[in-house]
């Protein structure tokens, strides 16, 4: 089912929470809230559950308003970062608790419960207790919870936020897989830009209340409409007035006048991704992106000098144009020309 936000509005003692937002979630879509802590992503996600009544504006699921709606009748299913288990009950107990509100017969909890355990790849664990479970088993049983009411919309507030960094990572891929194989409209709550990045079909990024802007992940990446998202999106160098793209960065040779020089400060191998440390002449620093090809072809050193081909640097939401701090205006002199990643 869709989500259409108009122009909402929520304050909380004069703090402006959502600043007239809109937003269009599509059916079947899974769609990430990303914003840094106090943007407004989780307000919003309240007031699609219902949790947090708006001062102003709408919130329609599958076409109707639903404004009035108590939570439950939002036919939402909503999990938290800190899963919220009954610690006295078994797994089977929690993922089937809100099956046992609704009064369902108790063969078909029983059938219910033993798909979505399955679904979550939590076999074997029915009768233990939260207690016995690892973070991420603990997540995909509140997952599992939450979608055993067949919920609408699914809707997931910061849910691997408590979880360490490699669990995290494995958890992506899965949720991801669970939403194509189950279809229903989710929508995720992050800070995170790379979880959103790489789970989300579209994200909306939201700063200080307001949507700055929504898209596909390389829509947003590649097409920044403001300096916010360009500069929160993705990795990125800011020189002068004006951002590029750490694998944008191409180091060439020194005497190149279309070149600027530069000094590397270090280089780290990080396997596949790898990055060379520089400053500018004037003391800007940078880093570029590069592959172990070029890492192995560079050799580079700390106090090397080399110079950096920047002339893919650009404002966001405007054509490509060079700075006007004395690099971007050597840039500018020398033409704005995509070149290879080879130093001559």
């Amino acid at each position: 089912m869709g989500i259409t936000v108009r122009h909402l509005r929520k304050t909380y003692d004069g703090f402006r929470a959502l600043d007239d937002v809109s937003v269009e979630v599509p059916d079947g879509s899974l769609t990430a809230l990303l914003g840094p802590s106090g943007s407004g992503k989780s307000t919003l996600l309240q007031a699609i559950a219902g949790l947090e009544a708006p001062d102003s504006g709408e919130v329609l699921i599958d076409g109707q308003i639903a404004n009035a709606l108590p939570p439950r009748e939002r036919h939402v299913g909503f999990v938290f970062q800190h899963y919220a288990a009954f610690k006295h009950m078994t797994v089977r107990d929690n993922v089937g608790f809100g099956l046992r509100v609704r009064k369902r017969p108790k063969a078909e909890i029983r059938v219910r419960v033993d798909e979505l355990l399955h679904l979550v790849q939590l076999d074997g664990y029915a009768e233990r207790y939260p207690a016995q479970l690892s973070g991420g088993q603990r997540q995909r049983m509140a997952l599992a919870r939450a979608l055993a009411v067949e919920p609408r919309v699914l809707l997931l507030d910061e849910p691997f936020g408590a979880l360490d960094a490699r669990v995290r990572e494995e958890l992506r891929g899965w949720l991801r897989r669970l939403h194509d194989e189950v279809h229903v409209t989710t929508v995720l709550v992050t800070h995170d830009q790379e979880e959103a990045m790489e789970i989300a079909s579209r994200i909306v990024v939201m700063n200080q209340g307001r949507v700055e802007q929504s898209g596909t992940p390389t829509e947003l990446y590649e097409h920044p409409a403001t300096e916010f998202v360009m500069s929160f999106v993705g990795k990125v160098n800011r020189v002068g007035d004006a951002y590029i793209r750490p694998h944008e960065v191409v180091i060439c040779s020194p005497d190149r006048d279309d070149c600027l020089p530069a000094t590397v400060d270090r280089a780290v191998m990080l396997g596949f991704d790898n990055r060379i440390e520089l400053t500018l002449q004037g003391g800007e620093r940078v880093w570029a992106q590069v592959t172990r090809q070029e890492m192995a072809r560079l050799t580079p050193f700390p106090g090397q000098v080399v110079g950096v081909d920047l002339s893919r640097r650009r404002r966001p939401g405007a054509a490509e144009a060079a700075s006007t701090s004395p690099e971007g205006a050597a840039i500018a002199a020398a033409g704005a020309i995509r070149r290879d990643r080879h130093p001559e």
